[in-house]
Formats: structure tokens, sequence, C-alpha cells
């Protein structure tokens, strides 16, 4: 897969021995991890009948071609629980699964809207991601259909719309594999869990609020993103709803979420990789009050998903191996 390296990457490819006893690498969509685009195009696909799911993987893989990936951008191919599993059933996790439905409290939740593949184009300018996801819908589509497409931007130099820092707990990129991918010698490994959601912002409502209320939702200063004392975030603070702890260790995720929209309809094109998928559950679940404390996230007041879904990013090991490829 043709990707830009200039970003730093993570210590992530895992080893692990070979026939001939010499040790192969692991390697994992790098994807995931290039820092510094501006630019994001998300394309979900339905395969089409006719088509098995070891055939339509082979044709994703074909998005290595220049065509699709030259320019410096960065793809991420992801596939549904069914898809993935039906073609490559040794190197699937065992608690891959399609997304479900989350009915919550007080009639907030989240909507499933599972497809079978996903593919997460990142570059420098969106004349560039366009002209590859044109590429990419081109070279796919004997085997799957445009099921959902969203674009995406950077704003402000990370931040969400709301005009807060996003993702400032993410682990550092040095350590972002040992959060993202299925470690060395399980199921799976070098792939990543995918939770894939879009979000619609009432900003109207968010902007009538004062500042610090504002930084009572989030759980975080506006200006310079530092958590609240412990006596100033509220239990439904958006950030004490979100950052998991069990067992006195923090279940961390890999967010690489964007903003996205039209001056009319606008919000957040959540993405998130994941070594568990688990994580995601125990999350959604805190979001919309339904964890057992009875307690929900107020950012749900001004924000509600309106798409929903899991997909895993194999390794490219396990894409090569499906495909066919040397």
């Amino acid at each position: 897969m043709q990707i830009d390296h200039s970003a730093e990457q993570p210590a992530a490819a895992a080893r692990e021995p070979a026939m001939d006893g010499e040790p192969r690498f692991v390697l994992p969509q790098f994807g995931i991890f290039a820092q510094g685009t501006h630019a994001h195009h998300f394309l979900e696909f339905d395969l089409k009948p006719g088509w098995t799911a070891a055939e339509a993987v082979s044709v994703f893989r074909r998005l290595r071609t220049p065509d699709v990936s030259a320019g410096g951008v960065n793809l991420v191919i992801a596939f549904g629980a069914d898809a993935w599993r039906d073609c490559a059933p040794s190197a699937a996790p065992p608690e891959l699964e399609r997304f479900a439905p989350v009915i919550g409290a007080e009639g907030r939740g989240a909507p499933a809207t599972q497809h079978d593949a996903w593919l997460w184009i990142s570059g420098a300018e969106p004349d560039v991601t366009w002209r590859s996801a044109h590429a990419a819908v081109r070279t796919v589509a004997p085997a799957a259909s445009v099921a959902a497409e969203q674009q995406a931007f950077t704003y402000r130099g990370g931040r969400d719309i709301t005009g807060f820092v996003d993702g400032t707990a993410n682990p550092p990129v040095a350590r972002a594999g040992e959060v993202a991918l299925v470690p060395p010698g399980s199921p799976g490994e070098g792939g990543s869990h995918v939770l894939a959601m879009r979000w619609i912002h009432d900003l109207a409502s968010f902007d009538a609020l004062s500042v610090a209320d504002q930084q009572r939702v989030f759980g975080r200063t506006k200006p310079d993103s530092v958590e609240l004392a412990a006596g100033e975030k509220p239990p439904n603070a958006h950030i004490a709803r979100v950052e998991l702890t069990v067992a006195g260790k923090e279940l961390e995720i890999f967010r690489r979420s964007v903003p996205y929209g039209t001056a009319v309809e606008h919000g957040l094109y959540f993405v998130a990789f994941s070594a568990e998928r688990a994580r995601y559950d125990r999350m959604l679940a805190r979001m919309f009050g339904v964890s057992g404390d009875g307690v929900r996230d107020r950012l749900t007041d001004f924000s509600r998903p309106v798409s929903g879904a899991y997909y895993f990013a194999p390794s490219v090991n396990a894409l090569d191996a499906v495909a066919g490829a040397d």
C-alpha cells in the first residue's frame, strides 16, 4: 500500500516466526497512524450479489495501485464482521461483531448503519483526496457499491467545531500501536477494530451556553484543553464518561476524528481504532446512560449520532494473504 511515510510512525510491527525460522513482520496499515493530513474522505460500501467476501477483498486490495494512492494520500481499508470472517476466519478476532443499536436513556441513543467495507483516504488537500476517492470507487465498482460518503477536514489546528481540542487524551504516536492494534499471537494480530460514527452538532444550542458551562459539558477548558479539577468536573461531563478505567488501568482508544459539514448541517465524523472492540461497547454504554449508574453524557444534549458501524482494519499481511499477493 503506497502511503506517505513522512510522519512519525509508531513501533507497531510485530515479529512472528516464519516457516524457515526467520522472523517476519506483521505490518499494520500505517495510514491509521499518519499525522498531519488536513483533508479526509470516508466511504462505506455494500458488496454486490454474486461476489464472495474473498473475491471482494481481493478487489479492495487493488487500491494500492498508483491511480488511487498516488499524491501522498494515506489509505485505510476495513471490513465488516461478516465479510472479514467469511474470507479470513483464522485472522478474525473472536469479538468481531456488527454494530448494534444503542438504546439509551431519555431517548438518546445510537443507530446501527452497518455496511460491508469502509475506506478512509486522508491527504494534504481535498482535491487530492477526492481524486483518490473517485479512483477507488471505480476500482471496486465491480464488487461493491457506495452506501455512504463523507468528506471532512481539520479545523483550527485540531479542534472540533465546538471550539474544543479533539483527541487530547490520545496516546503518543510511539505508543499508539499498543492501544490500536490486536497484539501479536492473537487472531487478527496487527489489525485494528474501527468505530465509525457521524455525529450532528446543535451548535446554536451549544453556543448559547457560557464558556464556563461549555467547559462543564466537556470537562476541559476551552482555550488550552486542561482537564477541570475533580471538584469542578461534573460526573456527566464528556471526558468523565468516555475515559474508562478498569482495575486501575485506563482502557484507551486511538481517536482520529475530524469535523465535517456545510453551513446548515455539521458535526464530527468520529473514528477510533482499538485493540479490543469491547472498549467501544463500554464507552457507548456510559455515554448513553445504560452502563448501570444512570448517568448520561451531557454532550449528547448537543450532539447526536446518525450513523454507527464497526469494522476491522486487517494487517497488510492478512490483506495480502486473502488477495493472494506476493
